[in-house]
């Protein structure tokens, strides 16, 4: 398959994929109470972004959640080296991480990811900042009813889930996106030794709406638009 045609497919694959967040549930209600964020790093990443988010006050209980099954969904990160990224099931007591970008991923590279059934799993595929597939993975028996986010890196690995970190404290704070990022979520991890801290360290954009906004409909121009 030539270069054109493998680009051409991706596309075609990618907005098929994120498509089905158009089925997505909103879950998240706010975080209470709300984790203090110390520092300015993280509203001058979001004024940069174009973002209107106070971080202080809007933040999503986004600990674990659950979405119906096919949905997709894709990720990147926008800050953190070398860190990778993905769901876990939320339920299992010693749960195994489902990588969605990895730590080798380049500016500009992103993830698409989509849940099926019938067996449960997860289909994830890898593209590169000109749309080109890197590779895929399917990890059997992931649970689009209760899963959470992780980010592992240098510095650890790090849960959605308070009580997955050391010391059961707030490491990953969740916000809707607005704006061009409208119908997506930020993850916003916190790496320091804790509690609290800037959560400026490794920033992510998943493009699903995982609390009660309006959605608007995934196609190929608005994922370039996000991901570039």
């Amino acid at each position: 398959m030539n270069s054109s045609r493998s680009r051409t497919s991706a596309r075609l694959l990618l907005a098929t994929l994120l498509s089905m967040t158009l089925a997505s549930t909103a879950l998240a209600a706010a975080r209470s109470p709300q984790v203090p964020v110390s520092g300015t790093a993280l509203a001058t990443f979001f004024a940069a972004q174009g973002q209107a988010i106070a971080v202080n006050s809007q933040q999503l209980d986004l600990q674990r959640t659950s979405v119906p099954a096919s949905t997709g969904f894709g990720m990147r990160t926008f800050v953190g080296a070398s860190v990778s990224h993905g769901i876990y099931n939320a339920a299992a007591i010693a749960p195994a991480l489902y990588q969605v970008c990895p730590g080798a991923a380049t500016m500009g590279w992103f993830a698409v990811a989509a849940f099926r059934a019938a067996p449960q799993r997860l289909v994830v595929n890898l593209f590169d900042a000109s749309s080109t597939l890197q590779g895929n993975n399917v990890y059997l028996g992931a649970d689009n009813t209760d899963f959470g986010f992780y980010e592992a890196g240098p510095g650890g690995t790090f849960y959605s889930q308070d009580a997955r970190n050391a010391g059961g404290s707030a490491r990953m704070l969740a916000f809707n996106g607005t704006g061009a990022f409208a119908g997506s979520t930020w993850l916003c991890t916190e790496t320091g030794a804790g509690p609290g801290g800037d959560f400026a360290d490794v920033i992510t954009l998943v493009d699903l709406s995982l609390a009660p906004v309006p959605t608007r409909p995934s196609s190929w121009s608005r994922v370039k638009q996000l991901y570039r």
